[in-house]
């Protein structure tokens, strides 16, 4: 089983952090706001980065460790991978 950190941008380049073991079926809830809360709120629903772990521990402690790094750092992230913020999740 897989288990990925990821990172969702709104059209404003606000960001979310998370953590989920169905990364495809996590960010189709995300596009569908399915859940209220933040991303829904803030329309944050566009997937421009992941991390694959093969254990769950190991993905909630990197989830951690981006969620306290500065939004300069985490968009420095983003860009190394993802430059043009594309949406990822076609790929999925």
């Amino acid at each position: 089983m897989a288990f990925h950190v990821y990172i969702l941008a709104s059209q404003t380049k606000v960001l979310y952090t998370g953590v989920t073991s169905n990364l495809s079926v996590r960010v189709t809830e995300h596009k569908n706001h399915v859940v209220a809360g933040f991303t829904k709120r803030y329309n944050v629903d566009r997937l421009v980065y992941f991390e694959e772990y093969s254990e769950a521990i190991v993905a909630i402690e990197r989830e951690k460790r981006l969620k306290r790094m500065t939004r300069t750092k985490k968009i420095a992230l983003i860009e190394r991978a993802n430059a043009e913020w594309r949406d990822l999740a076609d790929a999925l």
